[in-house]
C-alpha cells in the first residue's frame, strides 16, 4: 500500500477504434460468397469468414440462397458426415483389425443414409 506522500499513477488504456462493417454492393457480396464456396466452405463457414473480414452478412441475401441459385449449395450435415465416413474408411484400410472403427463405419453410414433420405438427396 502506497504512503500518503506517494501518488498512485493511473494507467489509461487506449481503446482501439471500432471498425465499421464494409458496405458492398449485392453483386460484390455474391462474388465474395461464391469465391469462398469454391474453397470448399459450407454456408456456415462462409458466414464466419465474412464476419471476420468485417462484412456483416445479415444486411444481404442469405448465403444458402445465393449458393442454391448458383447450384453450389451442399447440405452441411451431409458434407460433414461423408467426410467423417471417408476418414474412417481410410483408417480401416490401414488397420484391418480395428473392430471399433468398423462398427463406427456402419453407424456413420446409417446416419448418412438417414440424412440423405430426409433431405431427399441422391
Amino acid at each position: 500500500m502506497p504512503k500518503k506522500s506517494e501518488k498512485v499513477q493511473e494507467v489509461k488504456v487506449e481503446e482501439k477504434p471500432v471498425e465499421k462493417p464494409k458496405k458492398l454492393s449485392s453483386e460484390e457480396y455474391e462474388n465474395k460468397v461464391l469465391e469462398l464456396a469454391k474453397q470448399g466452405l459450407t454456408a456456415e463457414k462462409i458466414g464466419e469468414n465474412l464476419r471476420k473480414s468485417n462484412i456483416h452478412p445479415k444486411e444481404y441475401t442469405k448465403i444458402s440462397r445465393i449458393l442454391k441459385k448458383h447450384k453450389s449449395y451442399v447440405i452441411p450435415d451431409i458434407k460433414n458426415i461423408s467426410e467423417k465416413l471417408e476418414k474412417i474408411k481410410t483408417h480401416i484400410g490401414k488397420m484391418k483389425q480395428d473392430k471399433r472403427a468398423t462398427r463406427d463405419k456402419d453407424r456413420i453410414f446409417a446416419q448418412l443414409r438417414k440424412l440423405k433420405e430426409y433431405h431427399q438427396v441422391e
